[in-house]
């Protein structure tokens, strides 16, 4: 049985409102960019764009980023909890989280042909209340 790993939802007002959406993978956090609100409700997709890794310690972080760094602006933890892995390989990873917001499972497609794009999906389950 897998141990659950944790994940963390940023809101990062920078240069343009969006969310990080990141998950813990083999001691780091595998980080993408969601332009719009990650979905919630079955069906719902939207576009990730895979960031670089992160450091553990961005799953408590909040604050705001200094004018003149790397991803200027102000940041607010949106969603956090645990999920666990039904699958996982470079172009698919299926999961099932247990944060306050993202709840239920999700997936994460690639895009064949462009490297750094997936869908993030909130996927339609037996046990979804939110039909």
């Amino acid at each position: 049985m897998n141990k659950r790993k944790r994940f963390v939802v940023h809101e990062h007002e920078a240069t343009r409102l969006h969310w990080d959406f990141r998950l813990e993978v083999d001691g780091v956090l595998k980080s993408w960019a969601v332009p719009k609100r990650p979905p919630i409700r079955p069906g719902v997709r939207r576009l990730a764009i895979e960031v670089e890794d992160h450091d553990l310690k961005y799953l408590s972080f909040e604050g705001i980023i200094p004018e003149g760094q790397y991803g200027a602006g102000t940041v607010k933890i949106w969603d956090i909890g645990e999920y666990d892995v039904d699958s996982m390989n470079p172009v698919k990873i299926v999961i099932r989280m247990f944060g306050k917001k993202m709840k239920g499972r999700y997936a994460l497609v690639k895009f064949k042909r462009q490297r750094k794009n997936w869908l993030l999906i909130k996927t339609k389950t037996n046990d979804d209340s939110e039909r």
